[in-house]
């Protein structure tokens, strides 16, 4: 029994170790080089002063895209006003390849928090990144998720699925406005909550994730007004169409997640999560 036992495990370590090291190969191939991606109508000035601001000394050394207006409102019209939006892209990003999880910084910017950041670039489909965000002086930075992805796609080669973009600014621009009413890091946790369980859960229809979100707001003590539950509910519709892997999602915006955890939430485990406690508990058995 225990010989065959050890033939399943030995078959099923080889799969993980063959999985592992294609992850590496691609992180070997994909380099340390950084991208950046600008606003396009920056004055020599402003240019001058996001430069300093994301610390690059010579513009030369990095793969630079050019973020237009017109994208900007592409990606955003249906979730902010025009005037909201504005006339001018100055949002600027720096991305690196590397690190544990999505890791944000942010200057100058007044209405997205770096845990914004992070969840929506995670729904986008972002993986071990460092990324920096700058504006030439206070803007909201709701179009700089644009420019982040656009320097992503430059950094590994893979276009971004259009509609997990969509998603992840529509994510970005609700989270920032409920944030407006029950405050940023709360805004922040719930949505990074409601978010994990409709992923995990499968659900789909309206009821579902109505109940979820009113499951989760239960959970940390908020009170949602109609409007702030609907935004939240529409948007949860689109993310349950997406393939998103709920380990990934987990693993790349961690912090948020194991804050949660910190405060009692429990969370339901993910392919990953169950293989290794899987392993865990045969090699107790063997021992």
């Amino acid at each position: 029994m225990k010989k065959r036992i050890w033939k399943i495990v030995s078959a099923a370590l080889c799969m993980i170790m063959v999985m592992s090291q294609t992850v590496f190969a691609d992180s070997i191939m994909g380099g340390e080089k950084e991208y950046v991606s600008l606003g396009a109508d920056l004055s020599q000035k402003e240019k001058e002063t996001v430069l300093k601001l994301l610390d690059i000394d010579n513009l030369e050394d990095y793969d630079v895209e050019y973020i237009t207006n017109k994208q900007e409102h592409e990606y955003l019209d249906e979730y902010l006003s025009k005037s909201v939006i504005g006339s001018r892209a100055l949002s600027s990003v720096r991305v690196k390849e590397g690190g544990d999880g999505i890791e944000v910084k942010t200057y100058n910017i007044s209405f997205c928090t770096e845990g914004m950041y992070r969840n929506a670039l995670a729904t986008a489909g972002m993986e071990n990144a460092q990324v920096t965000v700058a504006g030439p002086f206070n803007i909201s930075g709701t179009a700089a998720l644009v420019g982040a992805m656009k320097a992503y796609e430059s950094m590994t080669g893979e276009k971004v699925s259009e509609e997990n973009l969509d998603a992840a600014n529509q994510e970005l621009v609700v989270t920032g406005q409920v944030a407006e009413s029950i405050g940023e890091e709360e805004a922040e946790q719930l949505m990074a909550l409601v978010k994990e369980k409709v992923v995990s859960r499968g659900a789909e229809s309206v009821e579902d994730i109505e109940t979820i979100i009113d499951e989760s707001a239960n959970e940390l003590n908020i009170k949602l007004s109609d409007e702030d539950r609907a935004k939240i509910e529409e948007l949860m519709q689109k993310i349950s169409d997406l393939d998103l892997d709920i380990d990934q999602l987990k693993e790349q915006a961690k912090d948020i997640y194991n804050k949660l955890e910190s405060m009692g939430i429990e969370f339901n485990e993910g392919f990953f999560t169950k293989l290794k406690n899987w392993f865990l508990s045969l090699f107790d058995f063997l021992r």
